[in-house]
């Protein structure tokens, strides 16, 4: 397709997967409209020192293949020509197309900038938001290891209640490291967050509209494109930092590469006395601490073949807080651990052919337990070992961006639960039981996007998934989206409907409980409807994404608490329906030194019908619709970066949520408003000072007082952090 470059693989940040890669195409011609030849077309990211440069061939067409997730900026020299250059955002799956038309030079003319609307995705049919490593570093309290606000912060929907991430009205969320699956089944049962995002180079949030590729989770894809090592020349980083109740967060990082090879690590502490979401306003027993490592190794064979080596361990420990005046303290804590490691092996095996084997393993474990002088101690200690991998093939002919790819992964629990009341033999004990379930997943999908004109993309493919375990189901998932660009206005239209199977955790009650309203029936799979339309438009450097979404949902997974104890399972709802409008609005740079951001949802997440599997109650909802314990109407969130004098930067952001369920409903809680800001100066290259506040009001609320999941919550008060940045070489 572009003659002698096409097919080679070109590594930008070291990164190229076939499931988490773009690419880059277009034409340069002159003022007459003729192709010019030879022109010097230089490719750069726009948060590393890499950067690629080609000629364009005798049509004046320039190409790039493999692109990862990023910004970039595209630089066009020619003699006799005024440079020209282009910026882009690529995202999964998208070939960039850009037209250069260049100017003869006059004597003075140096660059011309075209800030037009490369950030908008004119092919896809996904609702999807890419975030930095700047816009974490820069976001008040984004860098944190146990924060996701690089999430709340930037995409529509997203908000943290009941120490659990909610996208969309759900808590099931899939991550993927660099394209590769971290596969996790249990549903909302960890606290801690999967990544340290210091770790990150870029996040590709998916919401909606989802490709064949991705099937196992509804509510949210976050494609994590990790640091590598490229962006580094033998240089090191020490973050260290305090703040409000007794906070650090600190991180050494270093990494280094040459032109084939490149390696990048990481080790991470922090310790607080500020943990988890408390039941009242005073913090009292909430100490969380936690050390993980991180580690990738990348290694370019040959100009077709990339080897990639991923991986890390991590720990955490919180004490579950309590209320100082109540009833039988309990003093409760949650460790848990995680570790993953992955490797893929990338081919590029003739023009615009991409192959990719990924074989992955994951551990997951949550450990849930009380105080032997506890009035109840509750036991619930859950492992989990995940081990499969994925190959995918894609293929990029004429009007064509062909893919298929087929992934297998087996998961062999091992639970343990146990409640025991301080009377033996109490009403709400349960006698200590251990089981060992089994489960495999065996998926294959295949999708093809059709540019069928110049301005019209199709998207389509189907996924098929079996599932085994202590039940055994199988699901065939279409998914079709349309995307159309209308000509002169730059606007994109998109609209899609899918369907998907969510595989159930594999969790198994073989005890009779003693409590008569409650019993366990196996847990099945989750099946989605899903429809969609959206709009999305650049202005002068502005852009506007809108979207509209219904997601219909049977079997829904949720939780509920086993009698009075504190451990929880999982269950499932008949039906469920989530439905709503979400908006981002994004500025360029504004007089040379402000950027402003804003996303916003309305929406409604409602059940009705029985508890169908699971931990069975007499939960009922018939007749009409009920809220789910997580509904919230309005959610907010804008900030404001501002490159200020003598190295200064000053990031402001402000939250609004109009109020969680209250209780069982109809009602909700009061609206609350919550504000941040972050000041930073670099004093030359090697150090950083910034200085953190959240919640800077102060503002003491209710966030909520769900009876399904950890009853009730307070926000966080007002917290204050110093962060000392230092990097030097070795």
């Amino acid at each position: 397709m572009f003659g002698k470059w096409a097919g080679c693989v070109i590594v930008l940040g070291g990164i190229a997967s076939a499931t988490i890669f773009g690419s880059v195409s277009g034409l340069i011609h002159d003022p007459q409209h003729r192709p010019v030849q030879g022109a010097r077309v230089k490719l750069s990211a726009d948060t590393s020192p890499f950067s690629k440069v080609i000629a364009s061939n005798d049509a004046g067409e320039l190409g790039f293949e493999a692109i990862p997730v990023g910004r970039y900026t595209v630089t066009v020299n020619v003699r006799g020509f005024a440079p020209e250059e282009q910026k882009l955002e690529i995202t999964s799956s998208r070939d960039a197309k850009l037209h250069f038309s260049l100017k003869v030079a006059q004597a003075a003319e140096t660059v011309e900038v075209k800030d037009q609307a490369t950030t908008v995705n004119p092919e896809s049919s996904t609702a999807q938001t890419v975030i930095s490593r700047e816009d974490i570093a820069s976001a008040p309290g984004a860098d944190q290891s146990n924060s996701l606000a690089m999430i709340t912060n930037f995409v529509p929907g997203a908000y943290m209640v009941h120490d659990q991430l909610h996208v969309r009205g759900g808590h099931q969320i899939s991550w993927l490291l660099d394209g590769v699956p971290v596969p996790n089944t249990s549903i909302a049962s960890n606290v801690g967050p999967q990544f340290d995002p210091k770790d990150i180079d870029y996040l590709e949030v998916q919401r909606g509209g989802f490709s064949a590729e991705y099937g196992d989770r509804t509510y949210g894809v976050f494609n994590v494109v990790t640091r590598s090592g490229f962006e580094r020349n033998r240089q090191a980083e020490l973050i260290a930092s305090y703040g409000s109740f007794n906070s650090t967060n600190d991180q050494l990082s270093w990494g280094d590469h040459s032109e084939r090879f490149a390696y990048y690590g990481s080790v991470t502490g922090y310790r607080t006395d500020l943990g988890l979401e408390t039941p009242v306003k005073r913090v009292v027993n909430d100490q969380a601490a936690g050390l993980s490592g991180f580690g990738s190794i990348i290694f370019n064979k040959t100009p077709a073949d990339q080897l990639r080596l991923i991986a890390s361990v991590r720990g955490d420990h919180y004490q579950v807080p309590i209320d100082p005046n109540g009833e039988d303290i309990l003093h409760d804590v949650e460790n848990e651990r995680d570790r993953f490691v992955n490797f893929t092996w990338l081919h590029t095996a003739s023009n615009g052919v991409l192959f990719t084997v990924s074989p992955f393993y994951h551990f997951n474990r949550a450990h849930y337990e009380g105080s032997r002088e506890d009035a109840i101690r509750s036991e619930y200690d859950r492992g989990s070992n995940f081990m499969g991998g994925v190959a995918t093939l894609a293929v990029r002919r004429g009007l064509h961006n062909f893919s298929s790819g087929f992934q297998a992964n087996g998961e062999r629990d091992n639970q343990f639960y146990s409640v025991f009341d301080s009377a033996p033999g109490g009403p709400e004990s349960v006698a200590p039981q251990r089981t060992i379930p089994w489960a495999n997943i065996e998926a294959a999908f295949v999708e093809d996007q059709l540019k069928a004109t110049k301005r019209l993309t199709l998207n389509g493919g189907v996924r098929l998934t079996h599932y085994g375990g202590p039940v055994s189901e199988n699901s065939a998932d279409p998914r079709v989206g349309a995307a159309v660009q209308i000509p002169k206005l730059g606007w994109v239209l998109r609209g899609f409907y899918g369907r998907y199977y969510q595989a159930p955790p594999p969790v198994t009650v073989n005890n009779p409980l003693l409590n008569p309203e409650q019993s366990f029936l196996p847990l099945r799979g989750e099946r989605d409807e899903q429809r969609e339309f959206g709009v999305t438009i650049p202005f002068q450097g502005w852009t506007l994404d809108v979207s509209n979404f219904r997601t219909t949902a049977r079997n829904f997974f949720d939780h509920d608490a086993l009698g009075e104890s504190n451990v929880f399972f999982p269950l499932t709802l008949e039906r469920a329906r989530i439905r709503g409008w979400e908006s981002t609005i994004n500025s360029p740079t504004l007089a040379g030194r402000t950027s402003l951001h804003l996303v916003y949802s309305h929406q409604y997440a409602e059940w009705s019908g029985r508890v169908t599997g699971g931990l069975i109650t007499d939960q009922v909802c018939e007749d009409v619709l009920c809220f789910l314990d997580h509904d919230q109407k309005h959610t907010l969130s804008a900030g404001a970066n501002m490159r200020l004098p003598w190295r200064v930067t000053s990031d402001f952001a402000v939250s609004y949520g109009s109020g969680f369920l209250n209780g069982d409903g109809p009602g909700h809680l009061s609206p609350h408003t919550t504000f941040d800001l972050a000041v930073a100066r670099s004093f030359g290259e090697k150090w950083r000072v910034r200085v953190t506040g959240l919640n800077l009001a102060n503002h003491s609320y209710m966030l909520d007082n769900s009876n399904t999941f950890g009853g009730t919550h307070f926000a966080n008060p007002r917290e204050v952090a110093v962060q000392v940045k230092f990097r030097f070489g070795y």
